[in-house]
């Protein structure tokens, strides 16, 4: 026996076999999306082989990792408290929640939490791209206390999205106002614009606004809006069949940029 185990996970959007010794520690790594066998240790080379043996399907490429591409550099160098990509979807409103919940008793829902549900349903169809050449950064903090609502970064280019609850509600938008139910107009698409501009700013690439409606019963745009993607939640997958302009390379250098949280301090 060999003492060697395989275990799988899945890091940065890639499903992979981690071959690691009884104290844990990894020799080797097996990739399925690049079917790259990739050894930390040459003198390991037929151990490794002999216990992924099973897991191989097809011819695999066998060697040392990589060298880092600047953009995982960037990563591997960037503080955990300035890293945006662990945020979960409604990153920010989880805290203010978590901070003050509220009254136990209310007339009302909580704005907040419907809010929340909106970001968490948007943000789980965008985070379904992800290993498809496709990242999503959420809760992204802008200066002055504002946020884009999820920044998603692949080959189609950059999209800024705001998502809007309107579970089983009608949603009218006539640009720059979005009506939601029997509620007042809002210049929401304007507000939508603003942060797609200054998204542009900070990454020095074109940011295309998207406005993510979560759950309506209708969803009516009598004139297309400006500059604007209005789309339902269960259509967000689409944008990932839009035409390619981004690089592989060009899209792990923006968001090793976007995920930096100094990125955003002077936007």
């Amino acid at each position: 026996m060999n003492g060697l185990r395989v275990v799988p996970a899945r890091r940065h959007g890639q499903d992979r076999l981690y071959v690691c010794l009884a104290d844990g520690r990894s020799v080797a790594w097996y990739d399925r999306d690049t079917a790259r066998v990739n050894l930390l240790s040459e003198d390991r080379r037929e151990d490794v082989l002999g216990v992924l043996g099973p897991f191989l399907s097809g011819p695999v490429t066998v060697g040392p990792p990589p060298v880092p591409t600047p953009a995982e550099l960037a990563r591997l160098t960037l503080h955990p408290d300035d890293d945006l990509a662990p945020n979960r979807p409604g990153e920010a409103l989880v805290i203010d929640l978590d901070r003050d919940p509220g009254p136990a008793h209310r007339l009302r829902p909580d704005p907040r939490r419907r809010a929340l549900a909106a970001e968490q349903t948007v943000g789980a169809a965008l985070d379904r791209l992800e290993g498809g050449g496709w990242h999503t950064l959420h809760s992204v903090p802008l200066p002055g206390g504002d946020r884009i609502h999820h920044l998603l970064i692949g080959p189609a280019g950059l999209f800024c999205l705001h998502s809007l609850y309107a579970h089983k509600q009608r949603v009218l938008v006539a640009d720059p106002m979005v009506t939601v139910g029997r509620r007042e107009p809002h210049p929401l698409l304007r507000r939508l614009r603003a942060d797609a501009d200054r998204a542009s700013h900070a990454l020095t690439a074109e940011v295309h606004p998207v406005l993510a409606v979560a759950g309506p019963a209708r969803l009516d745009t009598p004139v297309p809006a400006r500059e604007v993607r209005v789309l339902r939640d269960t259509d967000l997958a689409g944008l990932a069949r839009l035409g390619g302009v981004l690089k592989p390379a060009d899209v792990e250098a923006l968001h090793a940029m976007a995920r930096d949280r100094h990125t955003w301090l002077r936007v």
